[in-house]
């Protein structure tokens, strides 16, 4: 077995649309610069994402200097979008929780409510420290806090993973739709150079000069049905994690990380088991 190594680093700056995949990013507290800092929420409130609306993958975003990102779609013009003065706030809701976020400019939501064909509103998570303390007990520890991914800072997933799976996939009722791509499960850090499932066992590990804390494995939802260039919708991987992966109700793959320090994490990083 060779020594485990960060294969790929990816960033979702907007939550629920493509990301881009980066050489190197910097870990703050409450997860990679800027990963999942804004969203779109409807007019309800709730935050959109691929589960009900999956042509969001088909919208990019990518950030800009000074948190401010440029989104596009095929058969929109691109638009570049400031970050928002906190000068009033936005409730956003979200698996059960309430979180305070800065509306974007009118445009910008007038962009998206247009590509969508439903009126939605573009959204900014200003202050990760105080607004989005980590909610899920136990796993969740005092004082840490996320952005608006789903409950924690970092998704971790390993090839030798995925390999695994597509196997089983290859053996079941589908085949034909794998194998599968790593984006299926939208993760931030993959690793490389691991024996299938080893991520498991893992509680506590350093990527390089920064040190993680594996809180919890990832359960896992429709979005991972959704092919990522298409928006079109499959079985798997969800029918073979329900046969091979299911632990206490959930459909498991990946580990959710919280960090432990800050720092920047490189593509080439050694992966080292600290416990």
């Amino acid at each position: 077995m060779s020594t485990p190594v960060l294969h790929s680093i990816h960033v979702h700056p907007v939550k629920a649309l493509r990301g881009q995949d980066l050489p190197e990013a910097e870990v703050e507290p409450w997860g990679l610069a800027g990963d999942r800092r804004w969203a779109l929420i409807d007019e309800a409130g709730k935050i959109v994402t691929q589960r009900e609306r999956p042509r969001l993958a088909l919208a990019a975003a990518a950030s800009l200097p000074g948190g401010g990102i440029r989104v596009s779609a095929s058969g929109r013009e691109p638009l570049s979008v400031p970050v928002p003065e906190p000068v009033g706030t936005t409730t956003a809701a979200w698996l059960g929780e309430k979180i305070e976020t800065v509306p974007a400019t009118p445009g910008a939501s007038e962009w998206f409510s247009a590509y969508l064909g439903e009126r939605v509103t573009l959204v900014h998570l200003d202050d990760p420290a105080h607004r989005r303390p980590i909610d899920d007990p136990p796993y969740g520890l005092p004082g840490e806090t996320v952005t608006l991914a789903d409950r924690y800072p970092l998704l971790l997933t390993t090839l030798a993973s995925l390999h695994a799976l597509n196997s089983l996939i290859a053996q079941g009722d589908h085949p034909d739709e794998g194998p599968l791509p790593m984006n299926r499960f939208r993760p931030n850090v993959v690793v490389s150079g691991t024996a299938p499932w080893a991520e498991d066992d893992w509680e506590r590990i350093a990527i390089g000069e920064v040190e993680f804390r594996v809180a919890k494995t990832s359960g896992r939802c429709v979005v991972t049905t959704t092919d990522q260039a298409t928006a079109e919708r499959g079985k798997e991987p969800l029918r073979t994690l329900g046969r091979h992966r299911r632990i206490g109700g959930r459909l498991i793959f990946g580990q959710n990380l919280v960090p432990l320090t800050c720092g920047t994490v490189r593509v080439g990083d050694p992966v080292v088991l600290l416990g």
